[in-house]
C-alpha cells in the first residue's frame, strides 16, 4: 500500500498538469450534468415494514389519486379580542380571503372553513386549507407571491392570520452563512497551524474542489437516482471537513519530510506514501460508517449515506492525487515563512505543546484516564432520558407564521389537533363493510385520550374507509404514544367482533413508528459497523488492543454527546444560546447520525494519531517513546484537524432548520469530545499502562491478516530517482532570492 501510494504521489507531482487538468475536466463534465439535470424532486419518505407506512400504500392502492402529493397552506383566522370570527364582519373578511386564495392558477381547491364546520367552538379561530395542484418544489414564486399577498389582505381588515404548510416551505437546508463560517474559521486554524497562506490555502482549494465535484455529481444524478437536496446536505458537511482534513495530513508530512532533506518530489511521494495510507484507511472507516446506514432501513437515509460515501471517496482520492499536484505548482511556497527567506530547512526534534502534552500524561496516566472517562460518562448520562420524535413546526422560532399558525391551531382546537391520527379500515370482504366501519369508528371514538373523530369516508368499491382522530395531547407528547399503542392494542377484539381490520397512520403515528424502528436498528448497526471497523483497525495497527481501545472510546464520546443533545434540545438548558426557541423529543434519525457520522470521523483521528505511534514503535522506539513520537509529530495536525472539523459543523448551528441545527450541535460537540477527551487524552493514558501489550497480537492471527503496511516500513527500501524536480529546485531558488 505505502510503496504504490508513494509511485502515485511522485506521479502525480510529476505529471502535474495532467492531474489539474483531469481533475477540472471531472469537475466541469458533472457541473455540466448539473446544469442540465431537472430540478431535484420532493423528498418522498418512506419507512418499509412499519404500520403506518403500509397504511399509506393501502390508501394510494384504495384511493387512487387522493393522496396526491400536491402542496397545502393551512390557513388560520384569529378574530381581535373579545371578538368572534364568525361575525358578520370579521367572517366576511375570512371569506373573502378564502375566495382569492382560491383563485391562484395552480391552486386545486380551498375550503370555506364555515361551510366544512372548521371553526372553534368558542368561534375565535377558523382555518382553511389551501390544496395545489403540484409539489412545493414547483410552485411557482408568482404563486407564493400571491398567497403571502392574500394573507396581508386579510390581516389589514384586523384579523390574525397565520399559514403553515409544506406550500410556505422556503427550501431550507444546510447553506451560505453556514459553509462560509465553516470556511472563514477553518482558514483561521490552517494559517496559524502552518504559518503559511499557501499552505493553509491549498487544503481549502482542494476541499472546495471535491466538494464541488460531490454535489454536482448529486444534482446530476438526482432525477436517475431519486435524490433530493436535503440528500446532498450531508455530503456537503462531510465532503468540506475530510476535504480539507485529509489534504491538511498530506501537507503537512510533505513539510516534514521536506524538513528531513528530501527533494520537493520525493517528499511528495513519501507524504502520500505515509499520511496517505492513513488517508485511505481512515476514509475506508468512514464510508463503511455511512454505507452501514443502509442496515436502518430507510430509504432516504441510505441515499444520505451513500452521498456522503461517495463524497468522503471523492475527498481521498483529492488528498492522495491533487495534493500532490498543487504541492508540484507550488513546492516551496507551502513551507514556513523562514525556509523560504533562508533557503534553509531545518529539520527539529525539540519540545511542541503535543511532547510536552505526552508526557504531562504518561508521568499521570490512570488520573488523565479516570478523568476523562468520569467526565464523559457524566455527560453520557442524560442520555438516559432520551426521547425520539420528529420535530415540526412547533420547534420553529415564533418569528415564522408557521409557528405561529401552529400555535393558533392548539389554543384555538385543542393541542392534539395539530397532530391528528389517520385510520384505514379495510373491509374488503366483509359482508357489511359501513356497519363495520361503524362499529370501528364507536369503539376509537371511545378511547379515553380521543377529542373526536371525523365521518368516515368510503372509497368507490365501498370495501375501504378512512377517518381522522383527534387526540387531547400534543403530537409529540409521550401521552400520543401511548394512546396509539392503547388503540392498535384493541385492534384484535375489533377485528374479531366487525371481521374488517384497521391500520393507524398520520404524521404523527409515523413519527412514533420512526423511532421505534431506528431504536430497534442501533444496535445491529453498532454492531456491523464496529465490527467491521474494529477488523480493519486490526488490519492496521497489527494489534488487538489497540482497535478495542479505540471502539470502546469512540462509544463513550458519541453518548456523551447524545447526552449534551439531550440536554440543551430537550431539557432546555442553553437552549436559547443556540436559537433553540422550543425543546421536544430528539430528532428520531439524531442517534444514528451521531453514531455513523462520529464513528468514521474518530476512526480518522485515531489512525492519524496512532499510526505515527505506531511508525516510530516498529523503527525501535520504546512505548513510552513512540507516544512522544507520535503526539511530536501528529498532536498539532491532529488539533487543527478537529478545530475544522468543529467550526465546519458548528456553522450549521446558525441555520434556522432545526433539525440542521441540532445534527450541527451533535456532531460538533461529539468531535470535540472524540478528539480532546478521548484521542489526545484517554488514548497516550491507556496505551502508556498498556505499555508492550498493546502492540500484541497471537501469532495465529498475524499469520493471517493481511500486510498494508500504513508506517511506510517498506518506503525505506524505495531507491528515489537520482535527479532532483527542476520545477522544485527552481522554485526553492526563487523563494531564496
Amino acid at each position: 500500500m505505502a510503496t504504490f501510494l508513494y509511485r502515485v504521489g511522485r506521479l502525480a507531482f510529476r505529471r502535474r498538469w495532467y492531474v489539474a487538468l483531469v481533475w477540472a475536466a471531472v469537475l466541469a463534465a458533472v457541473g455540466l450534468g448539473a446544469l442540465k439535470a431537472p430540478g431535484a424532486a420532493d423528498e418522498q419518505f418512506s419507512m418499509p415494514g412499519i404500520e403506518s407506512q403500509k397504511a399509506f400504500d393501502l390508501m394510494d392502492e384504495r384511493f387512487p389519486g387522493a393522496t396526491a402529493d400536491g402542496a397545502t397552506a393551512r390557513v388560520v383566522f384569529v378574530a381581535p379580542g373579545g371578538q368572534k370570527v364568525t361575525a358578520a364582519e370579521n367572517k366576511k373578511a375570512v371569506e373573502e380571503a378564502v375566495a382569492e386564495l382560491g383563485d391562484g392558477s395552480q391552486v386545486a381547491s380551498a375550503v370555506d372553513p364555515f361551510q366544512a364546520k372548521a371553526v372553534s367552538k368558542d368561534g375565535t379561530t377558523a382555518y382553511t386549507t389551501v390544496t395545489y395542484k403540484v409539489t412545493a418544489n414547483d410552485l411557482t414564486d408568482a404563486s407564493k407571491t400571491h398567497l403571502e399577498r392574500t394573507l396581508g389582505e386579510a390581516r389589514d381588515s384586523g384579523l390574525t392570520v397565520e399559514a403553515g404548510g409544506s406550500a410556505m416551505d422556503d427550501g431550507g437546508g444546510a447553506g451560505g452563512a453556514a459553509e462560509v463560517i465553516g470556511m472563514a474559521i477553518a482558514a483561521v486554524v490552517l494559517l496559524i497551524t502552518f504559518g503559511s497562506l499557501a499552505a493553509a490555502g491549498l487544503p481549502l482549494l482542494t476541499a472546495i474542489v471535491g466538494v464541488g465535484v460531490s454535489m454536482a455529481t448529486i444534482l446530476a444524478l438526482s432525477d436517475a437516482l431519486g435524490l433530493s437536496t436535503t440528500t446532498g446536505t450531508l455530503a456537503m458537511m462531510l465532503g468540506l471537513a475530510v476535504g480539507i482534513d485529509y489534504a491538511l495530513f498530506v501537507v503537512s508530512r510533505y513539510r516534514e519530510e521536506r524538513a528531513g532533506g528530501r527533494t520537493p518530489q520525493e517528499a511528495a511521494g513519501m507524504a502520500v506514501g505515509t499520511a496517505g495510507s492513513a488517508v485511505v484507511f481512515a476514509g475506508l472507516t468512514v464510508v463503511i460508517a455511512l454505507a452501514g446506514l443502509s442496515v436502518v432501513g430507510i430509504p432516504m437515509l441510505t441515499k444520505m449515506g451513500l452521498a456522503a460515501a461517495g463524497a468522503v471517496v471523492v475527498g481521498v482520492l483529492i488528498a492522495l492525487t491533487l495534493v500532490p499536484a498543487f504541492l508540484g505548482f507550488w513546492p516551496g511556497a507551502v513551507l514556513p515563512r523562514r525556509a523560504r527567506k533562508s533557503g534553509r530547512i531545518a529539520e527539529t526534534k525539540a519540545d511542541n505543546g503535543g511532547t510536552r502534552w505526552a508526557r504531562f500524561v504518561l508521568r499521570r496516566p490512570l488520573p488523565v484516564l479516570l478523568l476523562g472517562v468520569v467526565g464523559l460518562g457524566a455527560l453520557a448520562v442524560p442520555a438516559m432520558d432520551l426521547q425520539l420524535g420528529m420535530p415540526g413546526d412547533e420547534a420553529k422560532s415564533t418569528s415564522t407564521t408557521e409557528r405561529r399558525a401552529y400555535d393558533a391551531l392548539a389554543e384555538g382546537f385543542g393541542p392534539g389537533f395539530n397532530g391528528p391520527l389517520t385510520v384505514v379500515v379495510d373491509a374488503k370482504g366483509d359482508t357489511d363493510p359501513k356497519g363495520a366501519v361503524t362499529t370501528i369508528t364507536k369503539e376509537i371514538g371511545g378511547t379515553e385520550g380521543i377529542v373526536s373523530v371525523s365521518p368516515a369516508r368510503f372509497n368507490e368499491a365501498g370495501d375501504t374507509a378512512v377517518f381522522s382522530v383527534v387526540p387531547s395531547t400534543a403530537p409529540t407528547d409521550e401521552k400520543t404514544k401511548d394512546l396509539v399503542t392503547v388503540i392498535r392494542d384493541e385492534r384484535p377484539g375489533m377485528e374479531a367482533e366487525t371481521g374488517a381490520t384497521f391500520e393507524v397512520t398520520g404524521t404523527t403515528a409515523m413519527n412514533i413508528d420512526i423511532a421505534d424502528k431506528v431504536q430497534a436498528a442501533l444496535i445491529p448497526y453498532l454492531i456491523i459497523v464496529v465490527g467491521l471497523a474494529i477488523v480493519l483497525l486490526l488490519v492496521v495497527f497489527r494489534s488487538l488492543l489497540v482497535p478495542l481501545k479505540a471502539a470502546l472510546g469512540f462509544l463513550l464520546s458519541v453518548l456523551a454527546s447524545l447526552g449534551a443533545v439531550v440536554v440543551v434540545f430537550q431539557q432546555g438548558h442553553g437552549a436559547e444560546l443556540l436559537g433553540v426557541e422550543q425543546t421536544g423529543p430528539i430528532m428520531s434519525l439524531m442517534p444514528i447520525f451521531l453514531v455513523g457520522i462520529v464513528f468514521g470521523l474518530a476512526m480518522d483521528y485515531e489512525v492519524f494519531l496512532v499510526s505515527r505511534m505506531r511508525e516510530a514503535y516498529v523503527h525501535g522506539e520504546r512505548p513510552a517513546q513512540a507516544i512522544v513520537s507520535g503526539f511530536r509529530h501528529s498532536a498539532r495536525v491532529v488539533v487543527a484537524a478537529a478545530l475544522i472539523m468543529i467550526a465546519v459543523f458548528a456553522g450549521f448551528i446558525g441555520e434556522s432548520d432545526s433539525m440542521i441545527k441540532m445534527i450541527g450541535f451533535g456532531l460538533a460537540t461529539a468531535v470535540l469530545f472524540d478528539a480532546f477527551v478521548v484521542r489526545m487524552a484517554i488514548v497516550p493514558a491507556v496505551l502508556a499502562l498498556l505499555g508492550d501489550k498493546a502492540w500484541w497480537l497471537p501469532k495465529w492471527l498475524d499469520r493471517i491478516l493481511p500486510r498494508v503496511d500504513v508506517e511506510g516500513e517498506a518506503l525505506s527500501r524505495v531507491r528515489p530517482e537520482a535527479e532532483p524536480d527542476p520545477a522544485g529546485a527552481a522554485d526553492l531558488e526563487v523563494a531564496r532570492t
